[in-house]
């Protein structure tokens, strides 16, 4: 149950903030499908500052892993590069969707073209092959909370909670969450939030008000942009041991399942990524997966085929949207160029 648990977290939390960053733009009134893309990007850009930083010598991540807080704060650095860069990514969509007035289906369709693509390019340059990695070491390990980085004995039982929460567990995971509460407030207990939701919904009354539509959904995107990167980078650090290879395991397009099944709420998109989270754990980890802890009905015993359950969450995703799609109540002034001239 620990490892289920821990596991569903995993592919959870890159999914919720994801989401969230879709609920931003399109919140705003600008469709994101560029998620997947700028996912892509955010990634590349996180693990390739930290093997710079490692080539360069400014940093050796060998030598800090015994200092757990430094780690941690090179971490947090390499979140923050991610989503800067990825807010920028996202200006090419906002420029195209905003001043060009394009058609902003096809600009997302673009940018997710285009990232894997420029991402490969870019990795092949660097690396001389088809994926980037850190310089040197077991990235993922590094990061993780462990018991004696928290100065526990190893021999200490900490008990269900604490070996599910705690131990072997991300800290980049609880910053996530706690980012996705903090913007979740802002979105619908604030005066920006308020703001940009109305964008989104009836620009020309917003505009009639005094509010920069234009800026508003800029910003929107760009929050959105900076979140997708970000949500990169902890999918490339937490699923694919910091690696970049071009692909997210179609995480972007998760993410806009999530979003839409969530119904663009926060707290909806929260139980849905934990729902998707999880069939995204089985899928992974099926071989792993022990029903009652007698390694006699482990999933890989049952008969089944191992496609099927790598199929799971996208199967769970089509299920999903077929049932619940027709109840959701999108925007309504979302994917249409705003024109002041119009009423």
């Amino acid at each position: 149950m620990t490892f289920l648990i821990q596991q569903t977290l995993l592919y959870a939390v890159p999914l919720m903030i994801v989401a969230l960053a879709g609920v931003f733009s399109e919140r705003s009134g600008v469709i994101n499908l560029a998620l997947e893309g700028i996912m892509i990007f955010g990634a590349f850009i996180g693990v390739f500052f930290v093997n710079l930083v490692q080539k360069s010598g400014a940093y050796d991540a060998a030598k800090a892993a015994k200092d757990w807080v430094s780690l941690q704060g090179f971490e947090m650095l390499a979140m923050l590069v991610s989503a800067i860069m990825g807010a920028v990514f996202s200006l090419l969509l906002s420029f195209a969707a905003i001043n060009l007035r394009a058609d902003q289906t096809i600009g997302g369709t673009a940018l997710n073209l285009l990232a894997p693509a420029l991402v490969l390019f870019l990795v092949r340059i660097i690396a001389n092959q088809n994926t980037l990695n850190m310089a040197t070491g077991d990235a993922a390990s590094w990061f993780m909370i462990k018991k004696s980085t928290l100065g526990i004995d190893k021999k200490v039982d900490l008990g269900f909670l604490g070996e599910t929460f705690i131990n072997k567990v991300y800290l980049a995971t609880y910053v996530c969450i706690v980012i996705f509460i903090i913007l979740s407030i802002i979105l619908y207990k604030t005066r920006f939030g308020l703001r940009l939701r109305a964008c989104g919904e009836n620009p020309q009354a917003a505009d009639s008000l005094g509010i920069n539509v234009h800026k508003m959904r800029y910003a929107g995107v760009t929050i959105g942009g900076a979140l997708a990167g970000m949500g990169g980078f902890v999918y490339a650090l937490t699923s694919a041991n910091c690696s970049s290879n071009g692909d997210v395991a179609g995480f972007g397009f998760l993410a806009l399942a999530v979003m839409i099944f969530g119904n663009w709420k926060p707290l909806n998109i929260a139980g849905a990524s934990l729902l998707f989270g999880m069939f995204k754990c089985i899928a992974a980890a099926y071989s792993s997966i022990d029903i009652n802890g007698d390694h006699i009905y482990m999933l890989a015993n049952l008969g089944i085929s191992s496609h099927l359950y790598r199929m799971l969450p996208y199967l769970i995703t089509l299920l999903v949207l077929a049932f619940t799609s027709k109840h959701s109540r999108a925007p309504k002034a979302e994917g249409i160029p705003y024109d002041k001239g119009m009423r």
